[in-house]
């Protein structure tokens, strides 16, 4: 199956310096005005900086779990800086993520750009392969994943059931290991590519009840110093997030107010963040104003972890 060839993404360039003039004997206003052509030279030639919304127009991008709260929020924002869009979910059964899903899909065609929705187990490496396949072949060439597909099955450790701490290990951790195994071989081939993991503030400091989900965020991050070191050569850069307490559906059903209000307290700016925070940090490093970004974690968590 032929691929589109991408067009290289300009590169910032450093401003070169003025040659050196050297004269026998030579008038001072002859000097200043040597300096001042070559100034003037300089500065024409100086290369504009490339914009996110640019360098991301018609590339292809995957959003795991793109279907509600931070993964749609992603998803919308690269839309907005023309990204064409597959995502996934997985429904419970009740139908409500596959309504929600359906959502996001109407929001995103009104952006204009191509759009791949699929229902797909990212624990399934065979799944995972036929997603990576078709979205490679709706867009010509894939340049983004993002890994935000994840769940929490919080509990003590001691009252944790196996199939609690299989489902968030298999689901965040395994999920972000089966994508990227999946688009590395094209993204290695055309010698490009972003990926950024959606990991947790809890990846690095944990609370009671989290030992999987924890485990599972702190895994993410080591994978991501891991994929960065491999695919680094390849020119495809890797990073994470680190989202602290951000205002989705999940966290304001699930978690008690005392919690919310003990987050937001511990927060330095006095608030919880909303999924359009984590969304300009991933649209940044997706972009090549973060270039020369790679194996880096950044919290996005108005100082909880302070």
């Amino acid at each position: 199956m032929a691929r589109r060839e991408r067009e290289p993404l300009s590169a910032q360039g450093q401003r070169p310096r003025a040659p050196t003039v050297q004269h026998d004997t030579v008038d001072p206003t002859e000097n200043d005005a040597v300096e001042q052509l070559i100034a003037a030279v300089v500065e024409e030639s100086q290369p504009q900086p490339a914009t996110a919304q640019s360098d991301l127009r018609d590339a292809g991008a995957i959003v795991t779990g793109g279907a509600t709260g931070i993964g749609r929020a992603i998803a919308l924002e690269l839309a907005r800086h023309g990204c064409h869009i597959a995502f996934n979910y997985r429904d419970d059964g009740d139908g409500r993520i596959a309504a929600a899903a359906e959502r996001t899909v109407a929001e995103l065609r009104q952006l204009e750009v191509t759009v791949l929705c699929r229902d797909c187990d990212v624990r399934d490496a065979d799944d995972v392969e036929a997603f990576v396949d078709a979205a490679n072949e709706r867009f010509g060439s894939l340049h983004i994943l993002v890994n935000n597909a994840g769940i929490g099955r919080d509990r003590a450790l001691w009252r944790m059931e196996d199939e609690e701490w299989r489902d968030v290990i298999d689901t965040n951790l395994t999920g972000a290991f089966n994508m990227i195994r999946a688009v590395s071989p094209a993204m290695r081939a055309q010698q490009f590519g972003k990926i950024v993991n959606v990991a947790s503030i809890h990846g690095m400091r944990s609370e009671f009840g989290l030992s999987n989900y924890a485990a599972s965020k702190a895994g993410m991050i080591g994978l991501t110093h891991s994929a960065a070191i491999e695919l680094g050569p390849s020119n495809i850069n890797v990073n994470a997030v680190a989202p602290g307490y951000i205002r989705t559906t999940r966290l304001t059903d699930g978690v008690s107010p005392e919690v919310l209000d003990r987050a937001r307290e511990r927060s330095v700016l006095g608030r919880l963040g909303d999924p359009q925070d984590v969304a300009n940090v991933v649209v940044f490093l997706c972009s090549e104003r973060a270039r020369h970004i790679t194996g880096a974690v950044i919290p996005v968590d108005g100082g909880h972890s302070l």
